[in-house]
C-alpha cells in the first residue's frame, strides 16, 4: 500500500479512505470526513493498489435453485458479497456467476453483470440474476414497480407486538455514523415499508417473517431495530449472539413473473444449517 502526503482523488474515494482509517493527521485518524484542520498539520494518505476494472471469473460452487436460458436463481451463502467493491474484489457471487455463465459479462453493467437486486454479505438466501439484457430490463422493471415479492425469515430479540403489522418509516444514512442506516424524520430519508408477521414466540425472542415492500439498504434490520427488536446476531444494529455468528436473516421466498415466458414463479430456500441450529437452540431455552 502506497503512502502519500497528498493526492488528487474523487470526493467519494477520499471519504472511503477516511472511513477506513487510511488518512492520518499528524499520525492519528480524524475519525470523520468533516474534521476541521487547524493549520500546519501533516496529512498522510495510504492509497490501496488499484482493483481490477472488471470482475474476474472464479470457480466457486453455487447452490442453484433454478436456471434456464434467461435467468438463474441462487441460494447465496452468508459471508459472500454479491458483487466486488472496495476491499473485496474477489470471491463474490458475481465472480462465481462469471465462471458459471461465460456470456454474463456486460449484462446490466460491467461491475455488476446480471445483478438485479442485492443481499447483505452476511444475509443468506435467494437472489435472481438475469442472463440477458431483455431479462435484466424486465426484472428491473418488476423490481421498481414492486412486483417482485421477497419474504425473509428473521429471529429478533424480545416479544414482537403486535404479531402482524406494517412498519412505515423513512430510512436514510445515519448522520452520526455514515456506515449505518437509520430511521429518519419525514423529509430526511426515503420512504420505506416492511410488513412483518410473527411465526413463533420463544422466551425473549420472536421468529418472524418480514416482507420488504421497498428496497432500502439494510431495511429489515433497521426497521426492526428501530422498534426495539433488533435481529439476533446483528452487531451493527443490535448485539452479538452466542448461538449464531451473523445476523439471523435469511431470504426465504422469492416470487416473480418470468420476463420471457410471463409465468408466475415462486422459489423457497430452507434455513441454512447455522440458522437452523440456532433456532433449535433458542426453542430449547
Amino acid at each position: 500500500m502506497a503512502v502519500a502526503r497528498c493526492c488528487d482523488m474523487a470526493r467519494a474515494q477520499a471519504r472511503r479512505l477516511i472511513d477506513k482509517g487510511d488518512v492520518l493527521i499528524d499520525g492519528r485518524a480524524p475519525g470523520k470526513a468533516g474534521y476541521k484542520l487547524a493549520g500546519n498539520e501533516t496529512i498522510a494518505v495510504r492509497v490501496p493498489p488499484p482493483e481490477p476494472a472488471e470482475p474476474q471469473a472464479e470457480s466457486i460452487p453455487l447452490t442453484i435453485v433454478y436456471e434456464d436460458d434467461s435467468l438463474i436463481v441462487v441460494d447465496k451463502p452468508a459471508g459472500m458479497a454479491v458483487h466486488p467493491g472496495p476491499g473485496h474484489s474477489g470471491h463474490t457471487l458475481v465472480n462465481a456467476l462469471l465462471a458459471h455463465c461465460p456470456d454474463l459479462p456486460g449484462i446490466g453493467g460491467v461491475q455488476r453483470p446480471g445483478i438485479v437486486h442485492r443481499l447483505d454479505k452476511d444475509t443468506s438466501g435467494l437472489i435472481v440474476v438475469a442472463k440477458d439484457e431483455k431479462t435484466h430490463a424486465g426484472l428491473s422493471r418488476q423490481l421498481s414497480e414492486r412486483r417482485i415479492r421477497k419474504t425473509y425469515l428473521a429471529l429478533v430479540e424480545g416479544r414482537l407486538e403486535p404479531p402482524e403489522a406494517l412498519i412505515d418509516a423513512a430510512i436514510g444514512r445515519d448522520p452520526s455514523h455514515r456506515q449505518r442506516m437509520a430511521v429518519l424524520p419525514d423529509g430526511r430519508g426515503r420512504g420505506a415499508q416492511t410488513h412483518y408477521k410473527a411465526r413463533e414466540y420463544f422466551d425473549g425472542f420472536t421468529y418472524v417473517e418480514a416482507s420488504p415492500i421497498t428496497g432500502r439498504t439494510h431495511q429489515i434490520r433497521v426497521h426492526l431495530a428501530s422498534l426495539g427488536f433488533p435481529i439476533v446476531g446483528d452487531t451493527v444494529y443490535g448485539k452479538a449472539s452466542t448461538l449464531v455468528e451473523r445476523q439471523f436473516l435469511h431470504a426465504w421466498r422469492l416470487t416473480l413473473t418470468h420476463p420471457i415466458t410471463v409465468e408466475e414463479m415462486s422459489f423457497e430456500a430452507p434455513l441454512p444449517a447455522d440458522l437452523a441450529m440456532a433456532l433449535a437452540a433458542y426453542r430449547s431455552i
